[in-house]
């Protein structure tokens, strides 16, 4: 298959890399050009926490008219990335190409519509870990199942087949009939670790090793599960306990929100916790905690940007 991958970092070079040294024709975008450059000429370095290591060739390119080749255009930029990276590249969108979204936070399915047929999109969601050590070198720092499905249509034979190219890739993926309530889940996953993790710079693991960690996990997520059942989202009975299984399968794991907070980078938070925050709000709903970490965090991004 002709994969292109749109965004990069530490995600989707992991997608990108095990897609292409599984035989895939596959290009990664991204507008960081020392790290697409950094691949270009050593290969992407993919280690683990345990110590090993391979390096993969891949081709990289920070010229998104690549994807004009694809059968298939997965989505990793950042959520508030979107809009803008699907204006700049939907032009060279074949409109049989199907597209992809394993991003955090809700949203980024309707955001993609307003560029791709409702039929093309693939809506998905992982529990792989990955974190960007340097330009051209990640670290794959947990497993998990991956989910994917069809947001607005039903699933059909091309979604089956992606199920198994990402399988072979090392990616166990399942076709499931509730995306949406699969994203909701990831999204209480996100909520409950990334915030926390990125304020107190910890790695997921230590969220789960203590007393303090747990208690914040369980506050976190028992106040957005309110507003995920006030807006009708029936999601698994055990998300307290998943959220805390997730925390511990990457617990070396440096969560995406704290890569951002380290590097100076704008994070999710508006797409996470801010999802949470603003559905409360519509339902009459106080969610103090995620509130005052929503605010935390924006506070950090702007001590981090020197202002």
């Amino acid at each position: 298959m002709n994969i292109t991958v749109l965004g990069s970092g530490a995600m989707g070079s992991l997608f990108g890399g095990l897609l292409t040294a599984d035989g895939h024709d596959l290009t990664l975008v991204d507008v960081w050009k020392e790290h697409i450059e950094t691949m270009k000429e050593r290969g992407l370095v993919i280690s683990t926490p345990e110590g090993t290591e391979r390096n993969i060739e891949v081709e990289a390119t920070a010229d998104p008219s690549s994807i004009g080749n694809a059968d298939l255009v997965i989505v990793f930029v950042k959520s508030y990335q979107t809009k803008e990276a699907l204006q700049d590249t939907s032009g060279f969108f074949d409109e049989n190409v199907d597209v992809l979204t394993l991003q955090n936070g809700l949203g980024n399915p309707e955001t993609i519509s307003e560029y791709v047929p409702e039929k093309n999109i693939i809506a998905g969601v992982t529990a792989h870990g990955s974190t960007l050590k340097n330009p051209g070198h990640i670290i794959h720092a947990g497993v998990g199942p991956t989910k994917i499905g069809r947001y607005f249509t039903e699933n059909d034979e091309k979604v089956s087949q992606l199920s198994k190219i990402l399988t072979s890739a090392g990616f166990e993926t399942e076709v499931t009939e509730r995306i949406r309530e699969e994203i909701w889940e990831k999204l209480l996953v996100n909520v409950g670790i990334n915030p926390p993790t990125a304020l107190a710079r910890v790695r997921n693991g230590l969220l789960v090793e203590t007393e303090a960690g747990e208690e914040l996990i369980e506050t976190i997520v028992n106040e957005a599960l309110q507003v995920a059942v006030e807006e009708g989202v029936n999601v698994r009975e055990d998300i307290v306990n998943h959220v805390k299984n997730v925390a511990s399968s990457t617990s070396a794991n440096k969560s995406s929100m704290l890569q951002d907070i380290e590097a100076g980078k704008k994070t999710e938070i508006e797409y996470l916790t801010g999802s949470i925050v603003r559905r409360a709000e519509k339902h009459d709903i106080e969610v103090p905690i995620n509130r005052t970490l929503k605010h935390l965090v924006e506070l950090s991004e702007r001590t981090q940007n020197g202002t």
